[in-house]
């Protein structure tokens, strides 16, 4: 198959969708319009924007986005049978229903909500078909249900008692980092060792606790600090029960997780003895849960969130 991928592919988490389809024979062409960047010709036009977004519901960066992605799908030398787009809400709908022109199907997954990013809402109706992490959206907005995936996994070789931090978390700084103290101050009284590391776009002075950081650690650094860790750290955000890519790298990875998601005791991987949930407002955490080792996922129920399992699910329907 002829497969185009749409993506906003900021920490290269979708790279591994492209790959994964070309290993399976597909002819994959992915367009990360994280490159487009727009620059605002004028300080008028800064401002013509923030009238358009203000009441028309509309934005020049993702005209920009869209204008940009219709060149790249001219290129193609024939229709594709699927364009796949990640983080469509970033592309104005006029660009979207222009998809159509260069794919027989087109389709969309969100692994963000309505109620954080509600320019979803907008170009739902552009796609053929659509998928969310988010049950709430699915039912809601009548959609279909594909959680994130597993995209890296276990190295057998790896010393598992050779870890440098007990637990460790990076994410972005937002109303989740009073939770993040808590949980740090749980941990340093229970004599737990952790690494837990924040962006921001200003410059923040770290502490004891979190290191702050003002640029984006490229992936491949982040997996090195995971690997280098026991236990993973999830927080989800306020209104969000979708899974983070954290409860997927503990899947692939077979580390445990301690995690503020409760929605995730619904789930057919869950393990009381490998994932601790924890109450965002009294974190405890009891140090046995760091004795015991991690009790293996019968495969049956782990290749379902593999790479493979969810091209399957969201693009061939399998």
């Amino acid at each position: 198959m002829n497969i185009t991928l749409v993506s906003l592919d900021n920490l290269g988490m979708n790279a591994y969708i492209a790959a994964t389809l070309e290993k399976q024979g597909h002819i994959v062409n992915h367009i990360n319009f994280k490159y487009y960047n727009y620059k605002y010709p004028s300080i008028l036009h800064k401002a013509y924007n923030f009238i358009l977004k203000a009441f028309f519901k509309t934005n020049l960066k993702h005209q920009h986005h869209g204008n940009e992605i219709i060149k790249e799908l001219q290129k193609n030398n024939q229709v594709q049978d699927v364009i796949l787009t990640i983080k469509g809400d970033f592309i104005d709908p006029k660009s979207i229903l222009e998809f159509r022109k260069y794919g027989k199907k087109t389709i969309a997954f969100f692994n963000d909500n309505t109620y954080r990013c509600p320019n979803i809402k907008r170009v739902i109706p552009c796609f053929d078909e659509v998928y969310s992490f988010e049950k709430e959206d699915c039912e809601k907005f009548d959609l279909k249900f594909a959680p994130n995936w597993i995209y890296t996994s276990k190295d057998e070789n790896a010393n598992k008692n050779n870890f440098e931090y007990d637990v460790f978390t990076i994410g972005s700084i937002d109303k989740r980092l009073p939770i993040l103290v808590r949980i740090a101050e749980e941990l340093k009284s229970k004599q737990i060792n952790f690494k837990f590391i924040t962006y921001s776009k200003k410059r923040k002075t770290s502490d004891d606790n979190i290191t702050y950081i003002n640029k984006f650690i490229p992936l491949s650094e982040v997996d090195q600090y995971i690997s280098r860790s026991k236990v993973l750290l999830d927080i989800n955000r306020a209104c969000q029960i979708g899974l983070t890519f954290r409860v997927f790298e503990s899947l692939g990875l077979e580390k445990k997780l301690i995690t503020t998601n409760s929605d995730i005791k619904n789930y057919d991987f869950y393990n009381p003895n490998n994932i601790l949930v924890i109450d965002e407002k009294n974190p405890v955490i009891d140090a046995d849960f760091f004795a015991n080792e991690y009790e293996k996922i019968p495969e049956i129920i782990l290749n379902k969130y593999t790479l493979e399992g969810w091209v399957n699910n969201v693009i061939f329907k399998k």
